[in-house]
């Protein structure tokens, strides 16, 4: 039995989830917060990051070290292309995603989800940077309708979870929901995963989490 450590706030915990719903692996959850300085957990997450697992062969973290064993262990349903090429390009979309949208955009979540400050030359640099990579992106992502193609796959995962967070962000922060503005329509694809028997478990646990937090 696979065991999936974090917590449901995450979007790399939850683009993990998705994928072990998405596939029927067995698995149970364990909450973990990030940074822990607990050695049961730096045992398995040096960084005390999360989200990471626990098998029966050892633990594994960081997403995407995660999300490949997964394919590798439980081939079917196949979340990568049989072509290697296919599979290279959805690959390359999550690295778009994970390193040129959501990480940059990641330094404005403090200021807009956690009642935080943003320095202004951080706004620049974070607009910046977007208004650079979020065009490159919208040249590789398909949406056809899912965002390598007519398959889902392993790139949805990631997709689903963080495109959000920026458009979310850039508004609350810059004034400009900037994957908008550069004409991509998250909106309608957060919609069309969502509707995935998948999507709407790791939504409602999330949900279910959020305010069992604002209760305590």
């Amino acid at each position: 039995m696979i065991t999936l450590c974090g917590f449901s706030l995450s979007n790399y915990y939850n683009k993990v989830k998705l994928a072990l719903l998405e596939k029927g692996i067995p698995f149970q959850e364990e909450l973990v917060m990030t940074k822990s300085k607990e050695e049961a957990v730096l045992s398995c997450t040096p960084l005390g990051k999360i989200p990471f697992i626990r098998t029966d062969k050892g633990a594994l973290c960081e997403s995407q070290a995660i999300m490949e064993y997964l394919e590798s262990a439980y081939p079917q349903p196949a979340l990568v292309p049989a072509d290697a090429f296919a599979a290279a390009k959805v690959r390359e979309l999550i690295t778009f995603i994970e390193l040129h949208l959501e990480l940059v955009a990641r330094d404005l979540y403090g200021q807009a989800f956690f009642g935080g400050t943003c320095s202004d030359a951080d706004k620049e640099r974070v607009r910046k940077q977007l208004n650079k990579t979020i065009p490159a992106f919208k040249r590789l992502a398909k949406f056809s309708p899912y965002i390598a193609g007519d398959s889902f796959t392993m790139a949805d995962c990631a997709a689903w979870v963080s495109l959000h967070l920026v458009a979310m962000a850039t508004k609350a922060v810059l004034g400009e929901d900037l994957l908008t503005a550069h004409g991509v329509d998250w909106k309608g694809y957060t919609k069309l995963i969502g509707d995935r028997p998948a999507a709407q478990k790791v939504t409602a646990d999330r949900k279910a989490d959020q305010e069992r937090m604002a209760r305590t």
